[in-house]
């Protein structure tokens, strides 16, 4: 009963998330109120699915969203229940903006001291301790958390840090780019915790911060390429008048853009301009066949290798990345995907990559295990095996959710439910990576 009661709530949040310009915070004061109805009524005697279509009826009175929702699903009782008059909207004040650009501000300078006082590897180690702390302050200023979560939030910075700064790498070896290409993974899923208010077990909150990953970087993508073609147009002009103001760049342009980015991005998808609602769907129907017949392509030519010895060490990297791609693809689709929609072409679709990542997966594994038996291990080896690993449950757990889900035997909100259920795992294996591989391969 209490399940199901939390699956009627989830779909309702997430319709209205998805389908509105209003950020978490409302969200959560919205799903706040609908919870107290729900209580009280049920205390009153009804029951759960009773209570809850009660309470969005009284939701419906206090915002237009659930009578929006009640039209949207027209063949269920909401609409019976919720459709009231028109509610006026609130608007925004502006001092989220100001916070965010002196948050970016700080960041900036933050960046422009590393790239001053650090040098090439140690500012590529500590980039990500430049930058991510203040997003975390940003969500963590957003969310208004507790004091003593905030307090919490400043610990794994700090031992990231310690990790980073105090091991005694080996200039350019190996475990010092690992360290660095792991760090802003652990730190990100830190950032998290705060986007989530510190409610880092709430599953509806994993999926609210998995969607934002995925707008995220919609709008740093769209941010970088448009700020790399202004500053090269920048550039061009300048030097046309036999000016160089290439080191003005580097020295300020570029530490403030990095910043800029990744704090600016963040405020603009928590803003929820309808324009990356309208692309997400779009996005997934197109890059997850496009990947399908990406992944089909590679294994025909892994086909026709005459032993998984003879794969080359650098192919092996690339299909751990692409294998990445598929995880992000995925999540991003599960994320954007209405829960109410029935089974669809796409879903099969879907589980189509699944099963073929899956493939590819269980081929990479068995060619890393060949080459560490012929060759000896490595610190690459062991991460990228620990990664397949990883992989290879959550896309086997994945095919076997999706399949029951295309049969009517599991729900959409158990496939959900997996991948947010999951995300301490990813955050444990880099954790590991970060601390224990360096030492293990004598920092080498």
């Amino acid at each position: 009963m209490e399940a199901e009661l939390q699956a009627h709530i989830d779909q309702w949040r997430g319709y209205v998330q998805r389908h509105h310009a209003i950020s978490v915070a409302d969200v959560d004061e919205m799903e706040d109120h609908l919870r107290e109805q729900i209580s009280t009524l049920r205390a009153g005697g009804l029951s759960g699915d009773e209570a809850f279509l009660v309470a969005v009826k009284r939701m419906g009175g206090m915002d237009a969203i659930s009578r929006e929702f009640a039209r949207e699903h027209s063949e269920r009782l909401w609409k019976q229940l919720v459709l009231v008059p028109e509610e006026a909207a609130g608007g925004a004040g502006d001092r989220e903006l100001t916070v965010v650009l002196v948050l970016a501000a700080a960041a900036a300078l933050a960046v422009k001291a590393g790239f001053t006082w650090l040098d090439g590897s140690a500012i590529a180690r500590n980039l990500s301790l430049l930058v991510l702390p203040f997003l975390a302050g940003y969500f963590a200023w957003k969310r208004r958390v507790p004091t003593r979560v905030a307090a919490a939030l400043l610990v794994p910075f700090a031992l990231t840090a310690l990790v980073l700064n105090l091991y005694p790498f080996e200039p350019e070896g190996a475990t010092e780019i690992i360290a660095a290409i792991h760090a802003p993974i652990l730190l990100w899923l830190v950032v998290g915790l705060a986007y989530t208010g510190g409610d880092w077990r709430s599953g509806r909150r994993r999926m609210d911060f998995i969607r934002f990953t995925g707008e995220w970087f919609v709008y740093s993508t769209l941010l970088a390429l448009g700020g790399g073609v202004l500053i090269g147009l920048t550039a061009g002009v300048f030097g046309t008048l036999d000016l160089d103001i290439e080191p003005v760049i580097e020295d300020w342009v570029l530490p403030f853009a990095i910043a800029g980015v990744v704090i600016v991005a963040a405020w603009l998808v928590e803003a929820k301009q309808n324009v990356v609602e309208n692309i997400a769907p779009v996005l997934t129907r197109v890059f997850t066949p496009l990947t399908i017949v990406m992944l089909f392509a590679l294994l025909a030519a892994l086909a026709s290798t005459a032993s998984l010895t003879d794969i080359d060490r650098e192919l092996l990297i690339l299909m751990d990345l692409i294998l990445v791609l598929v995880l992000g693809l995925l999540l991003y689709t599960i994320s954007a995907r209405d829960p109410l929609t029935p089974p669809g072409f796409f879903d099969r679709v879907q589980l189509l990559l699944v099963v073929t990542a899956l493939v590819v997966d269980v081929l990479m594994l068995a060619a890393m295990l060949t080459r560490i038996a012929e060759f000896g291990s490595s610190p690459n080896k062991v991460v990228a095996l620990g990664l397949n690993a990883v992989l290879l449950v959550n896309l086997a757990w994945s095919g076997h959710l999706g399949f029951g889900f295309l049969r009517g035997t599991k729900t959409f909100a158990a496939v959900e439910r997996w991948q947010t259920g999951y995300l301490p795992v990813y955050g444990i294996w880099v954790a590991a990576v970060l601390v224990a591989i360096p030492p293990s391969f004598d920092f080498r």
